[in-house]
C-alpha cells in the first residue's frame, strides 16, 4: 500500500523577491519610527509642540506604503493574483463595516490573517494595507489615522503568512492564538498612533515630552487598561472565534483557489 501523503505546501501568490524584502523591511522600520518617535523627542523640540506632527508622518507613511506595494507588485504579482487580491480586498472591505469597531468588534482581521496564512506574507501585507485603504473608502473613514491603520494591518498580515507550517486542527489553533495576539498589538498600535497627542491633563495617563522612555510607556499601559483593554479583548476574542468556526473551510477553499490559479511557488 501506498503511504498517504500529506498535501503539499501551498503556492504563494506574491514571490517576496529581493527587493520586495528590502522594501518591506524599510516600510516596517518606517512605521515603527512613525509610531514610536514621540519617546525619543526632547521637550525643547518644535515637533514634541507641533500639532501637525501626526500629519506629516502620515503622509510620510502613504509615500512609503505606496513604494513597497508598487516593489512587491513589481514581478510578483500576475493577473490571477490581482484579482485574488480585488476579491479578497472588496470582501474585507464589506465585512468590516459589520463591526465597524463597535465595542471593538472587528470583523475583517480573521480573513486578513486566513488569506496570509494560505497566499504568504506578502501578499499578506499588500492584502492588509488595500483593505483597510477600501474600507476607509466606502466608510468614509479617511483621515490622518488611516495609515496606520493600513501599515498595522499590513503587518498582521505580513505575519500570518511568516507563520511555521502547521495542518489540520493545530494549524487552526495556531491561527486562533496569532488573532488574539495581534488583536491587542493593533489596538495598543492604534492607541499609540494618537496617545501623545490627545491626552492631556491626568498626569498618570498623559504622554510627558522628554520623560524618560519607561515612565511614558508605564503611563500609556496605565492609558491602555483605563480605557481600551475591553475593546482590544473583544477584538481579540473576535479574531478567535471567527477563525475557529471558519478556519478550516476558508484555508481549504484559498488552498483550492491557488492550486487552480497556479501561483508562483513560494
Amino acid at each position: 500500500m501506498s503511504a498517504v501523503t500529506e498535501p503539499a505546501a501551498p503556492r504563494a501568490a506574491v514571490e517576496l523577491l529581493p527587493r520586495a524584502m528590502v522594501a518591506i523591511a524599510i516600510t516596517s522600520l518606517a512605521g515603527v519610527f512613525a509610531f514610536l518617535w514621540p519617546l525619543f523627542v526632547s521637550p525643547d523640540s518644535a515637533l514634541a509642540h507641533s500639532g501637525d506632527a501626526p500629519l506629516v508622518f502620515a503622509a510620510i507613511l502613504v509615500g512609503v506604503l505606496a513604494v513597497v506595494l508598487a516593489e512587491v507588485g513589481e514581478g510578483g504579482l500576475d493577473t490571477k493574483a490581482v484579482a485574488m487580491l480585488g476579491v479578497l480586498s472588496a470582501v474585507g472591505a464589506a465585512l468590516r463595516p459589520l463591526g465597524a469597531g463597535t465595542a471593538g468588534l472587528e470583523t475583517v482581521f480573521f480573513l486578513l490573517i486566513l488569506a496570509g496564512r494560505v497566499f504568504g506574507p506578502g501578499f499578506g501585507f499588500v492584502l492588509g494595507a488595500t483593505t483597510l485603504a477600501a474600507s476607509a473608502m466606502i466608510t468614509a473613514g479617511v483621515g490622518p489615522w488611516l495609515p496606520f491603520q493600513m501599515l498595522a494591518a499590513a503587518w498582521v498580515g505580513l505575519g500570518a503568512g511568516l507563520l511555521p507550517r502547521a495542518r489540520g486542527r493545530a494549524e487552526v489553533l495556531m491561527l486562533c492564538g496569532y488573532g488574539v495576539l495581534t488583536g491587542l498589538l493593533y489596538g495598543a498600535a492604534l492607541n499609540f498612533s494618537f496617545w501623545p497627542f490627545t491626552i492631556q491633563g491626568e498626569e498618570s495617563l498623559a504622554f510627558v515630552a522628554g520623560a524618560p522612555v519607561a515612565d511614558n510607556l508605564t503611563r500609556f499601559l496605565a492609558f491602555t487598561l483605563a480605557t481600551s483593554l475591553g475593546w482590544d479583548l473583544v477584538r481579540a476574542l473576535t479574531n478567535a472565534v471567527l477563525i475557529a468556526i471558519t478556519g478550516r473551510p476558508v484555508l481549504a477553499s484559498l488552498r483550492r483557489a491557488a492550486r487552480r490559479a497556479s501561483f508562483a511557488p513560494r
